[in-house]
């Protein structure tokens, strides 16, 4: 039988790098952002034990196995060894936008394999258990530098905001009417920098500046970014909606650049510049900064001028999801 998960990727708006525990645990921590409808999915099916193998994985390379701890990939490593499966497994990957992107892959990759390992063994995980589950095998058992923000988009789906207070994680679903939410996904786009990066390498001399506390000042004006952006995304008026949440994206992307001089470089400055000139009210590079997919926003009655500015395969339209992660098959 196969079973076979399907995890979005995400987009994060405002408060990126107060998710991280190295801060909420001094301050208050939130943040807010958007599941897309462009997926992780994993498929497992158990195999006979006739093999030369036990485990067999496909990815961007092809490993089989006798033992998990003969795997290298990190996650489903670990992700074997800590749920103790035994089951023989081929596992395949497949995903609708590059890895190392900045749209939260490596934690839609782990939340989607928890999922479907839960599944294997007959049990229904609650959103929030996935999130936290996907955390630990990402922050404890591989020691990643990764917030927690992109586990919870990957799990809950939809547009939220998360506050990260007194231990405790509190989720609210940002209140769009339908016409505003068709007004907002309407005008987003990601272009792709053609730059990947490994997030850890980025975060390295961002972590230990939040932990020496020399960041409140940015971070704390990215918190303050995510009230006003509620506000902002529950307003009535779609064309002001649109326009005053281009105009913090721009805001909040020349803050973002303060926390690090890795967050971006010459050649990423140059296409933003690009797409502005072209017509985009602001924007962000998505994730730890240095490559990947930059989101811009461009108001609607602006689209044709930038779309002929600024086009090609590198321009892709941006929806929501809002299912989170499910099982589609098992």
């Amino acid at each position: 039988m196969l079973f076979i998960s399907r995890t979005p990727l995400r987009v994060s708006f405002f408060g990126g790098g107060t998710d991280y525990p190295e801060y909420f645990a001094r301050h208050r921590g939130a943040v807010v952002g958007m599941a897309i409808n462009r997926y992780v999915h994993i498929a497992a099916v158990r195999l006979l034990n006739i093999l030369d193998y036990k485990y067999r994985l496909s990815y961007s390379r092809i490993e089989a196995v006798d033992q998990p701890q003969q795997l290298e990939h990190p996650v489903v490593r670990e992700a074997l060894r800590h749920y103790n499966v035994k089951d023989a497994l081929d596992i395949n990957v497949f995903a609708d936008l590059p890895a190392r992107t900045g749209l939260g892959s490596s934690s839609s990759f782990t939340v989607g394999l928890v999922n479907l390992l839960h599944a294997l063994k007959g049990k229904t995980p609650t959103k929030l258990d996935l999130s936290r589950q996907a955390t630990f095998i990402e922050r404890e058992l591989l020691h990643e530098r990764v917030g927690v923000q992109d586990q919870l988009h990957a799990s809950f789906g939809g547009l939220n905001r998360f506050d990260f207070h007194d231990g405790r994680t509190h989720i609210r679903p940002i209140q769009l009417t339908n016409v505003c939410q068709e007004a907002l996904t309407g005008s987003m786009f990601l272009i792709y920098t053609g730059l990947s990066r490994f997030a850890s390498e980025t975060l390295a001399q961002q972590m230990a500046a939040t932990q020496e506390g020399k960041l409140d000042k940015e971070l704390g004006h990215l918190l303050a970014l995510v009230d006003r952006c509620v506000d902002v995304l529950e307003g009535e008026d779609p064309d002001r909606m649109v326009h005053d949440f281009g105009a913090m994206m721009h805001d909040g992307w020349m803050t973002k650049k303060k926390l690090s001089p890795q967050v971006s470089n010459p050649e990423i400055d140059k296409i933003y510049d690009q797409c502005r000139e072209a017509g985009a009210l602001g924007g962000k590079l998505c994730g730890a900064g240095n490559g990947g997919f930059l989101l811009v926003v461009v108001p609607p009655g602006g689209k044709l001028k930038f779309l002929d500015k600024i086009h090609g395969d590198w321009v892709i339209p941006v929806g929501i999801d809002t299912q989170g992660s499910i099982i589609l098959q098992g």
